[in-house]
């Protein structure tokens, strides 16, 4: 049994989710309706549900014990960077979303009850925010969770021993460990999910999925190619597509097969060494941009959370939607840097609106569906854009100290 897992663990996940949605939609069309295939499906968001708030608190609490005090205007330039570039990405997907809206099949949505207005929003967002952290663990209210995690942190970052930080991040890590086990049941409880959709809507549901994934797809196109090469042109005063495509050619290709911002920081390490960029530098903030320079968990947090609100009728209004645009921004900073990693965020963004978590999880079900292509397109984003934006702090803070910029010539290599 022990030889069956690990040949299943090293097997591609990405194939043995396109073979669960075969075998899933299949069985679907051969034998509709039967319980126990539709039960796969059911245990692995149960799953879901029960890892997914002691995650966010984790890594959100052990990252901002770890914070660095007293980083240099080169470090607050490429954080500036990373959160700038979040931001603008969350933006475009919120503006996407409006352009293209797009519904996605969902079960048992006639409870959950709409938020009249912004007033309405904030009241949830402020009640929902101070409620007791072990009631808000228990129950997935991801705002409260997000909010004690980081009075939390801070307050560890302040008084707590580095044994003590250690131990969270060893926890938090543990958690994550946890999280990989899970999504390596993933292709089993697609299966069931497929099976399920299908059995209820037939092969047509494939298409709803389409419009859901060119939605993503087409955000996160826009940011690599438009967005991120606009803000490095406006520090670099340059043109930055030289820069753009070599990270993309050296670490967007292999953090898409990879599918993990964190397995791919060796690669970003070794394309920052080739770039001849400052390892004391590099060294850290390569790190730093695979926990916070999120670009791709931002666009799939805001088009899942809205494809979700129109799906059940929530009428979103523009104050609204900016602050669907930060709060986007903020938990995609608190991503796992493994694959799915911002799927399990997307409650959080949901329960702004006022969405349930059992509809809000059925959502982070659809989005392990569409997976195969999103993630592997998000990590390609986020993993690419960790060097491009580490590049671009470091030539920033030379120039204003009139060094040498011939090294900016190793870009276009």
């Amino acid at each position: 049994m022990k030889k069956l897992i690990q040949k299943w663990c090293l097997a591609s996940l990405i194939l043995r989710i396109i073979a669960g949605l075969a075998i899933g939609s299949i069985l679907a069309l051969l034998m509709p309706g039967n319980p126990w295939i539709s039960l796969l499906g059911s245990v692995f968001v149960g799953a879901l549900k029960a890892i997914a708030p002691v995650l966010v608190f984790m890594l959100v609490t052990s990252a901002l014990a770890k914070a660095q005090k007293g980083v240099g205007s080169r470090f607050r330039t490429v954080i500036a960077l990373y959160m700038l570039s979040t931001l603008l990405a969350s933006l475009i997907a919120v503006a996407g979303s409006f352009l293209f809206p797009v519904t996605i099949h969902l079960k048992d949505v006639a409870d959950n009850a709409a938020p009249e207005g912004i007033s309405e929003v904030l009241t949830n967002l402020f009640v929902n925010m101070v409620q007791n952290p072990v009631a808000s663990l228990m129950n997935g209210n991801y705002l409260g969770i997000l909010f004690w995690a980081v009075i939390f942190g801070i307050c560890l970052r302040k008084v707590a021993s580095p044994a003590t930080v250690d131990g969270f991040s060893d926890c938090a890590d543990a958690v994550s460990t946890g999280v990989r086990g899970i999504i390596q049941c993933a292709p089993i409880g697609i299966l069931g999910l497929v099976y399920d959709s299908v059995s209820e809507s037939g092969l047509a549901i494939f298409t709803e999925y389409g419009k859901l994934l060119l939605l993503l797809v087409g955000c996160m196109l826009l940011v690599a190619l438009v967005v991120d090469p606009f803000i490095a042109a406006i520090f670099l005063k340059r043109n930055p597509y030289p820069l753009v495509f070599r990270c993309i050619k050296e670490s967007g290709v292999t953090a898409f097969f990879t599918r993990s911002s964190a397995a791919n920081i060796p690669v970003n390490m070794q394309l920052c060494e080739n770039l001849g960029l400052d390892k004391d530098f590099y060294s850290i903030s390569i790190p730093l941009g695979a926990t916070i320079n999120m670009d791709g968990a931002a666009v799939t947090i805001a088009v899942m959370a809205l494809a979700c609100a129109h799906t059940i009728g929530v009428s979103i209004d523009l104050p609204t939607a900016l602050i669907l645009s930060v709060l986007a921004t903020f938990a995609a900073c608190g991503a796992s840097g493994v694959a799915g990693g911002s799927l399990l965020l997307i409650p959080m963004a949901c329960s702004l609106f006022g969405i349930g978590n059992d509809i809000s999880m059925q959502v982070v079900a659809v989005g392990f569906i569409i997976g195969v292509i999103q993630d592997s397109v998000e990590t390609a984003l986020n993993s690419s854009g960790d060097v491009m934006f580490a590049a671009t702090a470091e030539y920033y803070d030379r120039a204003k100290r009139g060094e040498d910029m011939r090294f900016l010539g190793k870009f276009a290599k």
